[in-house]
């Protein structure tokens, strides 16, 4: 065999176990962007304040929210996916918030990222969510929200801005001390 052929015989030998290896890495992966998946660490994360990035959700019930709508309320975006057990685990409380703020200018908007439409679908059903949610199919939402894992909330005041980020299931108790904090800003300043 001739050296040019002994030198393209290792290169094969050389790459074919790294390709194997990627590959295993992509099935792991299981469709979750690399670095993404279920936050590790809970609580609440310090932010700058800054403008909400505006977005439209198409909403699996076939309409749609656009976040500047919303302006004038007190608004929480859940980042959440159905295969997510950390999700699964505070759904109900999020569903108690959601009914007991009904009547007070609040709004959730869940967006389910990294997963299918049917399989959100059967989320809501099952876990009987009531507030607006759709699927982030090309994940520009998450993108522009820095959305490293789920779940995470971000909680926007009445004047469009993020006021505060919780990684991880959320206590009731802390959630709604959010949703009040921002709700008496903004009955204080004639919101």
């Amino acid at each position: 065999m001739s050296r040019r052929n002994w030198i393209i015989l290792g290169t094969a030998a050389a790459l074919i176990p790294l390709f194997a290896l990627l590959a295993w890495a992509a099935t792991q992966q299981r469709g979750q962007p690399a670095g993404a998946g279920i936050n590790q660490q809970f609580g609440e994360i310090k932010v700058e304040r800054s403008p909400a990035a505006d977005f439209e959700l198409q909403l699996l019930n076939g309409d749609s929210v656009r976040l500047s709508d919303l302006r004038g309320k007190v608004v929480m975006v859940d980042f959440w996916a159905s295969w997510c057990g950390p999700c699964r685990q505070e759904s109900a409380a999020l569903n108690r918030a959601y009914t007991a703020y009904a009547d007070r200018p609040v709004e959730f908007v869940g967006v389910n990222v990294w997963d299918t439409e049917n399989a959100a679908e059967l989320f809501l059903v099952e876990f009987g969510v009531e507030y607006p949610a759709g699927v982030d199919s090309d994940g520009d939402i998450a993108l522009n929200y820095g959305v490293r894992g789920i779940p995470e909330k971000f909680f926007i005041d009445a004047n469009g801005i993020i006021r505060h980020k919780y990684v991880g299931p959320m206590p009731e108790d802390i959630l709604r001390a959010a949703l009040d904090e921002l709700l008496a800003e903004a009955e204080s300043s004639g919101g």
